[in-house]
């Protein structure tokens, strides 16, 4: 129903709407190097059958029934809100209007015939499933089980005269299936529901805050219902306010990160957002402290890093020496020897959070490894060592050191920052083939050429306003 508001505001056909949104997303992920294997949308005929196929199963299998449904419901929010969740509040005028107190939207009173899913019915399984780990981080895990204290069967129709957009109920063109079972089925599309399923289930689904019931309970209930296997896990974040405050189009305060990508660049954008990012709690964005961060982390730490072990005066022969160890273990304090060789320690500690979707963590682990590489430059001091003839092996395996510890960390950070880690590798010489996850581990044997691109890996960047 909200999309149809919003199409008739815009003056729009519902399809229309949706298209020219749909094609923004698309530009958002191409502008911002991320790549999807599969872009679904609910009006493809593929997905029309599989919502038919899941609706016919949940029928077939006696969880879907008629009856009327009398409640307030949240179009904003495309959902039904219990009456203790609804609270009168006094607007402009001296008016006043009903809304939900989880969200704030405004509601209206809806009596019509619907089918219903019996929802309450898997209050057991669903109270069990919430119990367990399923939920993360475990900081959602409360918020997920308080919707089951009051768990009502589920209007999953609308009359069809009233929300002509989307999906008939099979059978019965009179009704029109609710959006949340609808996009829901999404996940199952994309896998060939319901035809050969090649990657169900899913290891995790990724939503925010304020959709967690919708997935922690509607969908798990629905698969459960099909007799069909659940999802690993739920990871739940939280938002991004601006400057301390909500985003609202009212306040002229949302964020355009195709302005921003555009400004910045999008691997400074990404960098940012998953640096400061955590799934656990709200998350401020200030465009002045992106900057402040990106010339901290990127510019001055790994970018200046690259700058020193690549110049001429440091490095005339311009190669990538190998690993001398019997001067690493001469010329370099057993501290720095211990930090050097815990680079794979390092590679294991970030996969690990990768694995849990911690990536501040691993940004926060990189980054003080690279600040641990720019200070071994200041205390052995290459640009001395270069003078000597006999401390040709000493500054080479200072130089090993901290081009290794480039190449690792570049390959590293390549999930966040594609374009600016290949850059950072070929610099290095690392050819295309050796630029993958499964080379981290691997050991320079014999001195490789640096590549011939000597440009800065990234310029500071000036805020603007």
């Amino acid at each position: 129903m909200q999309i149809q508001v919003a199409a008739n505001k815009a003056k729009k056909s519902p399809a229309e709407y949706t298209s020219e949104n749909s094609e923004l997303f698309k530009e958002a992920f191409k502008a911002g190097n991320v790549d999807f294997d599969d872009f679904i949308r609910t009006t493809e005929a593929r997905h029309i059958s599989a919502v038919e196929q899941l609706w016919r199963t949940l029928d077939k299998n006696g969880f879907l029934y008629k009856a009327v449904y009398k409640g307030w419901y949240s179009t904003h929010d495309e959902m039904f809100v219990p009456e203790n969740n609804v609270e009168e509040i006094k607007i402009e005028n001296n008016n006043s209007v009903k809304i939900c107190v989880d969200t704030g939207n405004e509601v209206s009173w809806m009596e019509e015939t619907n089918y219903m899913f019996a929802l309450s019915r898997l209050k057991p399984e669903l109270t069990e499933l919430l119990n367990t780990q399923f939920v993360q981080p475990a900081v959602w895990q409360p918020l997920a089980r308080s919707y089951l204290h009051n768990l009502p069967d589920l209007s999953v129709s609308r009359r069809r005269d009233r929300l002509p957009w989307g999906i008939a109920v099979p059978n019965d063109d009179t009704q029109t299936i609710y959006v949340w079972l609808d996009a829901l089925v999404n996940y199952l599309t994309v896998t060939g529901y319901p035809n050969m399923q090649n990657s169900w289930p899913p290891n995790c689904h990724v939503v925010g805050k304020e959709i967690l019931k919708f997935h922690a309970v509607f969908w798990p209930a629905f698969l459960l219902a099909a007799n069909m296997k659940l999802p690993h896990q739920i990871l739940c974040h939280a938002h991004w306010t601006v400057d301390g405050h909500k985003m609202s189009k009212s306040k002229g305060n949302v964020v355009d990160p195709m302005l921003l990508m555009s400004k910045y660049t999008p691997d400074a954008l990404r960098y940012f957002l998953l640096r400061e990012g955590v799934p656990h709690s709200d998350n401020n964005f200030n465009e002045q402290k992106m900057v402040e961060c990106i010339n901290s982390e990127i510019v001055n730490t790994l970018g200046n890093l690259l700058s020193r072990c690549t110049s001429l005066s440091i490095n005339p022969n311009q190669i990538f020496p190998a690993l001398n160890k019997a001067t690493l273990k001469a010329s370099f304090s057993s501290e720095a020897q211990h930090t050097f060789y815990q680079l794979q320690e390092l590679a294991g500690n970030v996969e690990l959070n990768y694995s849990r979707f911690s990536i501040y963590k691993t940004l926060e682990q990189i980054s003080a490894t690279l600040r641990w590489a720019n200070g071994l430059m200041e205390e052995h001091k290459p640009w001395q060592l270069v003078k000597h003839c006999d401390q040709k092996d000493h500054l080479n395996t200072l130089l090993h050191i901290t081009l290794e510890t480039l190449r690792v960390c570049a390959l590293l950070l390549s999930p966040v920052i594609p374009e600016l880690s290949g850059k950072l590798l070929n610099r290095l010489g690392v050819p295309p083939e050796n630029q993958t996850w499964n080379d981290i581990r691997s050991q320079q044997q014999t001195d490789q050429p640096l590549g011939n691109d000597s440009s800065v890996l990234l310029k500071r960047i000036k805020f603007q306003h």
